[in-house]
Protein backbone atom coordinates (compact mmCIF):
# COMPACT_ATOMS: atom_id res chain seq x y z
CA UNK A 1 0.00 0.00 0.00
CA UNK A 2 2.87 2.38 0.84
CA UNK A 3 4.33 1.83 -2.64
CA UNK A 4 1.06 2.97 -4.21
CA UNK A 5 0.95 6.13 -2.07
CA UNK A 6 4.63 6.77 -2.67
CA UNK A 7 4.00 6.98 -6.41
CA UNK A 8 0.98 9.23 -5.86
CA UNK A 9 2.99 11.59 -3.65
CA UNK A 10 5.77 11.68 -6.23
CA UNK A 11 3.23 12.51 -8.93
CA UNK A 12 1.70 15.28 -6.79
CA UNK A 13 5.14 16.79 -6.22
CA UNK A 14 5.75 16.78 -9.96
CA UNK A 15 2.29 18.13 -10.83
CA UNK A 16 2.57 20.98 -8.32
CA UNK A 17 5.43 22.42 -10.40
CA UNK A 18 7.14 25.61 -9.23
CA UNK A 19 4.41 26.37 -6.70
CA UNK A 20 5.17 23.22 -4.73
CA UNK A 21 2.81 21.55 -2.27
CA UNK A 22 2.51 21.34 1.50
CA UNK A 23 2.38 18.17 3.56
CA UNK A 24 -1.20 19.00 4.61
CA UNK A 25 -2.27 19.47 0.97
CA UNK A 26 -0.83 16.08 0.09
CA UNK A 27 -2.53 14.50 3.13
CA UNK A 28 -5.92 15.91 2.08
CA UNK A 29 -5.57 14.82 -1.55
CA UNK A 30 -4.34 11.31 -0.74
CA UNK A 31 -6.62 11.03 2.32
CA UNK A 32 -3.91 9.90 4.71
CA UNK A 33 -2.43 11.42 7.86
CA UNK A 34 0.30 14.09 7.69
CA UNK A 35 2.56 11.61 9.53
CA UNK A 36 2.08 9.10 6.69
CA UNK A 37 2.90 11.82 4.15
CA UNK A 38 6.02 12.76 6.12
CA UNK A 39 7.13 9.12 6.07
CA UNK A 40 6.45 8.83 2.31
CA UNK A 41 8.40 12.03 1.57
CA UNK A 42 11.29 10.74 3.68
CA UNK A 43 11.27 7.49 1.67
CA UNK A 44 11.21 9.37 -1.62
CA UNK A 45 14.01 11.68 -0.45
CA UNK A 46 16.09 8.64 0.54
CA UNK A 47 15.44 7.03 -2.86
CA UNK A 48 16.47 10.17 -4.73
CA UNK A 49 19.62 10.60 -2.64
CA UNK A 50 20.75 6.97 -2.72
CA UNK A 51 19.71 5.81 -6.16
CA UNK A 52 21.26 7.21 -9.30
CA UNK A 53 18.36 9.56 -10.04
CA UNK A 54 18.17 13.01 -11.60
CA UNK A 55 15.63 14.48 -9.19
CA UNK A 56 15.57 15.51 -5.56
CA UNK A 57 13.02 16.85 -3.09
CA UNK A 58 13.60 20.15 -1.39
CA UNK A 59 11.59 21.82 1.36
CA UNK A 60 11.24 25.57 1.70
CA UNK A 61 8.83 27.28 4.11
CA UNK A 62 6.77 24.11 4.68
CA UNK A 63 6.39 23.65 0.90
CA UNK A 64 7.89 20.64 -0.88
CA UNK A 65 9.27 20.84 -4.42
CA UNK A 66 10.51 18.22 -6.83
CA UNK A 67 13.61 19.61 -8.51
CA UNK A 68 16.57 18.59 -10.62
CA UNK A 69 19.90 17.84 -8.94
CA UNK A 70 22.33 20.77 -9.01
CA UNK A 71 25.26 18.50 -9.96
CA UNK A 72 23.61 18.01 -13.37
CA UNK A 73 23.26 21.74 -14.12
CA UNK A 74 25.79 21.71 -16.97
CA UNK A 75 23.53 19.32 -18.91
CA UNK A 76 20.42 21.42 -18.32
CA UNK A 77 22.29 24.47 -19.62
CA UNK A 78 23.23 22.56 -22.78
CA UNK A 79 19.60 21.60 -23.30
CA UNK A 80 18.52 25.23 -23.04
CA UNK A 81 21.23 26.32 -25.49
CA UNK A 82 19.95 24.02 -28.25
CA UNK A 83 16.88 25.17 -30.13
CA UNK A 84 13.83 23.03 -29.54
CA UNK A 85 12.34 21.34 -32.52
CA UNK A 86 9.57 19.50 -30.72
CA UNK A 87 6.08 20.46 -31.72
CA UNK A 88 3.54 21.65 -29.23
CA UNK A 89 0.57 19.43 -28.45
CA UNK A 90 -2.95 20.40 -29.42
CA UNK A 91 -3.76 21.16 -25.77
CA UNK A 92 -0.73 23.44 -25.48
CA UNK A 93 -1.62 25.26 -28.70
CA UNK A 94 -5.21 25.72 -27.52
CA UNK A 95 -4.00 27.12 -24.22
CA UNK A 96 -1.56 29.45 -25.96
CA UNK A 97 -4.29 30.71 -28.29
CA UNK A 98 -6.60 31.41 -25.37
CA UNK A 99 -3.89 33.28 -23.49
CA UNK A 100 -2.88 35.28 -26.58
CA UNK A 101 -6.43 36.43 -27.31
CA UNK A 102 -7.78 36.77 -23.77
CA UNK A 103 -4.74 38.07 -21.85
CA UNK A 104 -4.33 38.78 -19.05
CA UNK A 105 -6.05 35.60 -17.92
CA UNK A 106 -5.90 33.25 -14.92
CA UNK A 107 -5.43 29.50 -15.04
CA UNK A 108 -9.02 28.99 -13.82
CA UNK A 109 -10.36 31.20 -16.61
CA UNK A 110 -8.32 29.21 -19.16
CA UNK A 111 -9.78 25.98 -17.79
CA UNK A 112 -13.32 27.42 -17.94
CA UNK A 113 -12.83 28.14 -21.65
CA UNK A 114 -11.17 24.80 -22.45
CA UNK A 115 -13.33 22.74 -20.14
CA UNK A 116 -10.35 20.67 -18.93
CA UNK A 117 -7.41 21.00 -16.57
CA UNK A 118 -4.70 23.11 -18.21
CA UNK A 119 -1.90 22.88 -15.63
CA UNK A 120 0.44 20.87 -17.85
CA UNK A 121 -0.12 23.09 -20.88
CA UNK A 122 0.50 26.24 -18.82
CA UNK A 123 3.67 24.71 -17.33
CA UNK A 124 4.88 23.76 -20.82
CA UNK A 125 4.29 27.30 -22.11
CA UNK A 126 6.04 28.79 -19.09
CA UNK A 127 8.99 26.40 -19.59
CA UNK A 128 9.23 27.50 -23.23
CA UNK A 129 9.00 31.15 -22.11
CA UNK A 130 6.08 31.75 -24.48
CA UNK A 131 3.93 33.05 -21.63
CA UNK A 132 4.77 34.78 -18.37
CA UNK A 133 3.28 35.91 -15.09
CA UNK A 134 1.99 39.45 -15.72
CA UNK A 135 0.59 40.14 -12.26
CA UNK A 136 -2.20 39.05 -9.98
CA UNK A 137 -5.93 39.46 -10.35
CA UNK A 138 -7.66 41.63 -7.77
CA UNK A 139 -10.02 38.90 -6.58
CA UNK A 140 -10.22 36.24 -3.88
CA UNK A 141 -6.94 34.38 -3.66
CA UNK A 142 -5.25 36.88 -6.01
CA UNK A 143 -4.62 34.29 -8.76
CA UNK A 144 -1.71 34.72 -11.16
CA UNK A 145 -2.49 36.41 -14.47
CA UNK A 146 -0.76 35.06 -17.56
CA UNK A 147 0.08 36.85 -20.78
CA UNK A 148 2.31 36.27 -23.77
CA UNK A 149 6.00 37.13 -23.60
CA UNK A 150 8.54 38.75 -25.90
CA UNK A 151 9.67 35.22 -26.78
CA UNK A 152 6.11 34.53 -27.97
CA UNK A 153 6.33 37.46 -30.39
CA UNK A 154 9.76 36.37 -31.59
CA UNK A 155 8.74 32.72 -31.95
CA UNK A 156 5.75 33.62 -34.12
CA UNK A 157 7.46 36.47 -36.01
CA UNK A 158 5.21 39.20 -34.64
CA UNK A 159 6.31 42.70 -33.69
CA UNK A 160 3.34 43.18 -31.35
CA UNK A 161 0.29 41.33 -30.10
CA UNK A 162 -1.81 43.60 -32.33
CA UNK A 163 -0.57 41.59 -35.34
CA UNK A 164 -2.58 38.54 -34.29
CA UNK A 165 -5.28 37.94 -36.88
CA UNK A 166 -8.56 39.45 -35.72
CA UNK A 167 -11.34 37.12 -34.74
CA UNK A 168 -14.68 37.68 -36.48
CA UNK A 169 -17.24 39.58 -34.37
CA UNK A 170 -20.01 37.01 -34.72
CA UNK A 171 -18.21 33.82 -33.75
CA UNK A 172 -18.64 31.34 -30.94
CA UNK A 173 -15.78 30.46 -28.57
CA UNK A 174 -15.22 27.02 -30.14
CA UNK A 175 -14.80 28.51 -33.62
CA UNK A 176 -12.51 31.20 -32.21
CA UNK A 177 -10.30 28.57 -30.61
CA UNK A 178 -10.16 26.60 -33.89
CA UNK A 179 -9.18 29.75 -35.84
CA UNK A 180 -6.48 30.61 -33.32
CA UNK A 181 -5.20 27.00 -33.24
CA UNK A 182 -4.96 26.98 -37.04
CA UNK A 183 -2.99 30.24 -37.00
CA UNK A 184 -0.53 29.00 -34.36
CA UNK A 185 -0.16 25.58 -36.01
CA UNK A 186 0.68 27.23 -39.37
CA UNK A 187 3.24 29.48 -37.72
CA UNK A 188 4.72 26.58 -35.78
CA UNK A 189 4.99 24.47 -38.96
CA UNK A 190 6.67 27.36 -40.81
CA UNK A 191 9.10 27.90 -37.93
CA UNK A 192 9.94 24.17 -37.78
CA UNK A 193 10.66 24.16 -41.53
CA UNK A 194 12.95 27.22 -41.32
Amino acid sequence: MTIKYKGIVEGLLFASGDEGITMNQIAKVVDVSPETVKHLIEELTFDYEHINRGMSIIQSNEIYHLTTKPEHNEYYKKLLQHPRTTRMSQATLETLAIIAYEQPITRVEIEEIRGVNSDYAVQTLLARSLIENVGRKESIGRPILFGTSKEFLTYFGLSSIDELPPLPNEIDKESAEKEADLFFRQLTDETDEA
